[in-house]
């Protein structure tokens, strides 16, 4: 998993020379501006010869601009009341819902764009992520999601069978956990990013609602059972509190029986992430041993008896109002076909395709992202296929055809984004972690909820 450094300086200097004019009509004129969040130099250099491929390929000349996620969404207001905006956002669902109630994305082109290349094609949770008022307002093209992954020795050495939903996760983080080894690695720290992601991605599988048709429901009966088993994993991480690098830190040192964090741990367990190298007593000797004896759950039930799903985050092509339509579309097109599994190779394991082939049924570019290199380890060239085999990735497959977050897609999209940014249920799940009855901690939930809801307007 690398991490993203700020490039915003870089970023506002080229905007201002370069972003296009709102006066300027949506027939092309044979140049474009990129705002991409993929900004480390690795990641910049891997996304170029991709741009060069399209400009060659059809004229278009392309400044390709490193933003922060973070910086995107102010620098498009600024750049929207200033007369200038950029022709493409590589963005994320949370942004096309606060963009589109915004009026800053054009709500015509991606459905131009994803019915040349067939809605058909494109996983239909993705799509349903960016469609705003019954509009689509962005074009999917790859994410990452929440996984399990589980240590199968000690599985196996306990006679704990697979998982495969949250009951089982935490039956079996409660037969494993022993004195120096976590029975899960997840979130536990009050207020964190991470624990407010593990919360979510946990109630998700229960049928748990952040909210009904503008009606907050976080104090339902399925809620407060995904509560209840959270609790029960939470118990099981061990008495200090867990943060996203603890709990990395304790599944790659052998510490922890299991670990929910994104795909993007899949190249640090195959020890291809020279910032993260996996440290458990038997890698020494064999750096494989942790690949060769983990698998993934992509996919979870509450207990067994409700559809699969999995806690996405997804990253998709915006156009704003006042861009150079025509060249954006064409940009936009040719980075989900001719250019696609190229562009995903700037971080292999955190772009699951999310449209797996140029026609419906087919996996032709998810057979050939497979075979991507990934990780960061230079000394090193592998793929996923090579190190897991093609059981991984389907299993990566499977869970991008069901991603799904509370609200995105729906008129709670705006609550559940200040939800998230404002860690609302982390905060409140302080309690839960000192034993306090779900239901109480749910009711809390919901109270909190209600009340930025009110702040909002609702």
């Amino acid at each position: 998993m690398r991490t993203m450094t700020t490039c915003a300086a870089a970023a506002m200097l080229l905007i201002t020379a370069s972003a296009c004019s709102p006066d300027e009509s949506e027939e092309g004129d044979g140049s474009i501006v990129f705002w991409t969040p993929y900004t480390t130099p690795e990641r910049i250099a891997l996304q170029q010869p991709v741009i060069d491929a399209f400009t060659e390929a059809t004229g278009i000349e392309v400044e390709m601009v490193p933003l922060e996620p973070e910086q995107a969404g102010q620098t498009l207001v600024t750049a929207a009341a200033s007369g200038e905006v950029p022709d493409v956002i590589a963005h994320n669902p949370s942004s096309t819902a606060a963009w589109a109630s915004q009026g800053l994305l054009d709500d015509e082109a991606p459905q131009a764009i994803v019915d040349e290349l067939g809605a058909d094609t494109f996983s239909r949770g993705a799509l349903d992520m960016v469609t705003v008022d019954g509009a689509l307002h962005a074009v999917p093209s790859d994410g990452w999601g929440h996984t399990v992954a589980y240590r199968t020795d000690l599985f196996a050495d306990a006679g704990v069978e697979a998982p495969e939903s949250v009951a089982d996760l935490a039956a079996a983080a409660e037969a494993l956990e022993a004195d120096g080894l976590a029975g899960m690695a997840i979130g536990t720290t009050p207020g964190d990013v991470y624990t407010q992601e593990g919360i979510e991605s946990m109630l998700l599988p229960f049928g748990c609602e952040l909210a009904v048709d503008g009606e907050v429901a976080l104090d339902s009966p399925e809620c407060v059972d995904g509560l209840a088993h959270y609790q029960r994993l939470a118990a099981a991480a061990g008495p200090a509190q867990m943060d996203v690098e603890a709990a990395r830190a304790a599944y790659l040192s052998g510490a922890a029986a299991m670990v929910l964090f994104s795909s993007h741990i899949v190249d640090e367990v195959a020890g291809l992430d020279v910032d993260n190298p996996v440290t458990c007593p038997e890698c020494a000797e064999d750096p494989r041993f942790l690949a060769e004896n983990t698998a993934y759950l992509t996919t979870f039930t509450g207990t067994g008896s409700e559809a699969p799903v999995e806690y996405g985050q997804t990253t998709n092509y915006g156009i704003p109002v006042g861009a150079n339509t025509e060249d954006a579309e064409a940009f936009v097109t040719f980075m989900l076909s001719e250019g696609y599994v190229d562009n995903l190779a700037s971080a292999t394991e955190g772009r699951i395709p999310v449209r797996p082939g140029p026609e419906a049924g087919s996996t032709e570019y998810l057979d050939d992202w497979s075979e991507l290199r990934f990780g960061n380890d230079e000394s090193q060239d592998r793929s996923i296929a090579e190190v897991y085999g093609p059981e991984l990735v389907d299993r990566l497959a499977a869970g991008a055809e069901e991603f799904t977050r509370w609200g995105w897609g729906t008129d709670d999209a705006e609550l559940a984004g200040i939800v998230f940014s404002q860690t609302l249920l982390a905060t409140e799940a302080e309690a839960l972690f000192e034993g306090a009855p779900p239901s109480e901690v749910a009711a809390a939930m919901a109270a909190a909820v209600e009340s930025a809801q009110q702040d909002l307007g609702g």
